[in-house]
Order: structure tokens, then sequence, then C-alpha cells
């Protein structure tokens, strides 16, 4: 495939971080190893990525020092590269994800996942050390690295068709290119030294999501007992053998993994549903005097309690759907659906007062909230169609602290043990973008 735009963020020390995002479904972001990756030719030369992006929604990015990323910023410590990771993740928006490293980033996965439990939602390690000795003990590297003081092309090539892909000189030649394609060789030799410095035995006890360690058997930089210890020290990890060097099993057994014991993406309803939609009223506003940071501090921290509030009102919360952008929820009744915006409200403005650093305002955090029902399509944990576009238009159309109803809703409700008539007033036809006929709306009256 085609490689997907490069865009760009910016870390806490000033450092330029080039990404590319791809796919639609749940959120993956995969860790590039330090020192050797490349936004661009990374989709090109490694072919997990495209079969990744066709079932998750993928974010790959360049290490400083490297790729498309400010490669002046040659420091590869493992509190740099978190620094990267914690960039990328910011800008991504994505609530939970999948975080999925190779080799030498499995150290950095590690230790983010140990530090954010809440928001790894599962765990991919292929072929890596936490700790250098690990490393550093095997045939190959003791017959490899005493090139890399020397010439750099030989040192890559050696690297990549004898040391790395001996049963797949091809596959061995484009790697040995990559390598020289992402770095400079003074990088790529600090890379190599850094990581000496890597060692998080003492956080593997601390992972708490589910762990895939994926074991190359053909890899002569990581023997297979590596990747016993690993596996065994993490909580709730599993250890899987593979026998091909180029990593092209490793998607579908991160789609087996993922997708094991996962009743809320199988929950999702076919056919009609009732889907709601909520956003923050005057966001933009919010953030211009917050910063953005701030306000995606404050909102991550009420996005996690709305999504609280859904499950326990019986509805399904959408992947990937950050409260910036709108929390996007199923449900199977109307009623249900109407009880968890009342929910939502109490809790967004229980949360406003510390949106505002001002003493003198402390004005209360207010959700505009949507709600309609329709045919849905379902796909990989999401829901898409004409009816979830309506459902966010009429959330747009909702004042702050309001939820808004379509007429369906409406009816579906009456006819349960829901809202009688006198719980709505009548907000008259609204003609939405995107939709051709005009909308009755109605507004869920507050019940005292």
């Amino acid at each position: 495939m085609d490689a997907p735009p490069i865009q760009y963020c910016k870390t806490s020390d000033g450092v330029s971080i080039a990404y590319s995002t791809a796919g639609e479904g749940r959120p993956l972001i995969a860790m590039p190893i330090p020192g050797f990756s490349h936004a661009e030719l990374g989709w090109k030369t490694l072919s997990a990525f495209e079969q990744l992006a066709a079932k998750y929604h993928v974010v790959t990015y360049d290490s400083r020092g490297s790729g498309l990323s400010d490669r002046s910023a040659v420091d590869f410590s493992i509190e740099a590269m978190m620094r990267d990771l914690e960039a990328v993740v910011e800008r991504s928006g994505f609530h939970s994800f999948v975080l999925a490293a190779w080799t030498s980033a499995v150290p950095m996965a590690v230790t983010y996942a140990a530090a954010h439990p809440e928001r790894v939602s599962h765990l991919i390690l292929s072929d890596g050390f936490v700790k250098f000795s690990d490393f550093a003990e095997s045939p190959a590297y003791k017959a490899g690295m005493p090139l890399l003081d020397g010439d750099w092309v030989l040192f890559t090539e050696t690297f990549g068709q004898v040391l790395w892909a001996h049963a797949n000189p091809e596959y061995g030649r484009r790697i040995a290119e990559f390598m020289r394609a992402c770095c400079e060789p003074e990088a790529g030799r600090a890379a190599v030294r850094a990581w000496e410095s890597y060692d998080v035995t003492s956080l593997l006890p601390q992972v708490a999501a589910p762990t895939l360690v994926i074991r190359s058997k053909g890899n002569r930089f990581y023997p297979i007992d590596v990747g016993q210890r690993l596996a065994a020290a993490i909580p709730n990890a599993r250890l899987t053998l593979i026998d091909d060097i180029t990593y092209a099993p490793v998607p579908n057994l991160i789609d087996a993994f993922v997708g094991e014991g996962q009743p809320q993406a199988a929950a999702l309803p076919a056919g009609t549903a009732i889907i709601l939609f909520a956003d923050i009223a005057d966001s933009t506003a919010l953030t211009e005097r917050l910063g953005d940071a701030a306000f995606r501090d404050k909102a991550r921290a009420l996005d996690e309690a709305l999504r609280r509030a859904i499950t326990s009102n019986g509805g399904t919360a959408i992947e990937g759907k950050l409260l910036g952008d709108g929390v996007l929820a199923t449900f199977g009744a109307a009623r249900e659906a109407i009880a968890c915006a009342a929910e939502m409200h109490r809790l967004a403005a229980e949360a406003g007062g510390g949106l505002d650093p001002s003493p003198m305002t402390h004005d209360p955090l207010s959700l505009h909230v949507g709600i309609h029902a329709g045919d849905v399509l379902r796909e990989e944990g999401n829901v898409y169609g004409g009816a979830v576009n309506i459902a966010s238009r009429v959330a747009s159309e909702a004042g702050a602290g309001e939820t808004l109803v379509s007429a369906t809703v409406r009816e579906l409700a009456r006819t349960s043990a829901g809202p009688s008539a006198e719980g709505f007033e009548d907000r008259g036809d609204r003609e939405l973008k995107g939709v051709s006929e005009a909308v009755r709306l109605w507004a869920v009256r507050e019940q005292g």
C-alpha cells in the first residue's frame, strides 16, 4: 500500500516526531525500534503494517534521531523514548489502545504499560529483551557488534542478511537498505550503544494488560529462553512461537489475541440501535483558555467517567473516540440511553469546576447530547451508517447541558417504562446538515 500522509507532533522537550495513521477499527500504536524507523518507508518494507491497517486504526511513528523525525535529537534513552511515545499518544486522542513493540522497543513498551495501565488494553512484545544482558549474550550480537564502528554499509548488510534474515536473503537485503535509510551512521551507533542501559526487569510484575510475547525460532539475537522468562514474569502473559523472521504471522496472532474475551464488540446491536452522541459544549473556548494539554487531561478524566456511565446503563461505548471529538455509544433501549444522558450531564457538572482555573468563574462543564434510533452497520467494534451521523447532528442542535432526541426515540421511550409524554418538550422540525428531510426533535425535561 502507499504510505499514509506524514504528520508531526511535538514532545515535551521540543522534539518534532513524525507519525502516520491508517485503517479503521480498534486503535493500535506500533512502536518504533529506537534509531531504526522510517514513517514512510516502513509501510513499504514491513508488511505487518499493511496487514494491521486492514483491521485496526494503526499509528506508527519515528523515534527521535531517525526517519522523518528530528534527526539532530540523538538521545535513545528510555526516558527520551517515553517522551516520543507520550507525544504520539496525546496527539492520537486514543482513550485506550493496543501497544505493539518489536526487539529493542520492548523495554519502552513495558515501561509505558506499567505506568499507564488504564491506556494499554493489550500489549504485544515481539522478539525483544528487557535487560541488555539477554541480548548481549547471544552469538549473533558477539559476532556482529565488532563491525558496528567500522564500515556502516558492511555492518547493515551483515546484520540484515547474515545475522537477522539468513534464511531469507531478499528480506535481509531490504532490512539492510531500510536500516541505512532510517538514520545516520553515528545515530545508528548511538542507538545500539543506548541499548546497554536498558533494564526494565523490575517493571514486569507491574504490567496489568493482557500480554502476548512472540518469539521467532529463527532469530539469532533473541533465544527462545529469553522469551520464556519474559512471559513468565508478566502476569496474564502468553508465549507464542513462530517460524518466520519477517513476522508475517504477527498481525493474525494479534487479531486473535485481542479478539479473545471481547463481549463488548460482540454485543453491538445488529440492525436497529439507539445511538447516543455527546460532546463538550464550547470546547474550543475551553481549549483556548486552558491550553490544549490541560483541556485534554481534564476531558480524558471525564471521558472515563462517562464510559463507566454508559456501561452501567446497559450501553456499549465505541472505542477510539475521545470526548474532545465526541463520545459515541449504542443502547438496546431508548430509556437506557435517556437515563445515561441524565447521568452524563450530572458527571459533567460535577467535573466542571476543575476545568476552569479562575476562582472568579468556575464555570460548570456542559455537554451537548443527541440520541437517535436507526439501522447501523457494525464492524470491528465500531458502528457506521446514516443513523450515526444523524445522532451527531442532533447533538450539535442541543444546547449546553441539554439532551435532544429524535421523534423515533421519543416514541420508543413512551412505549416502554421510560419518560411520559410530559417528559419531552417539542423543539420542532430541524434541518440537519447532510440530512435530506427535516427531523423533529424533542428535548428531554429534567425529572424532578
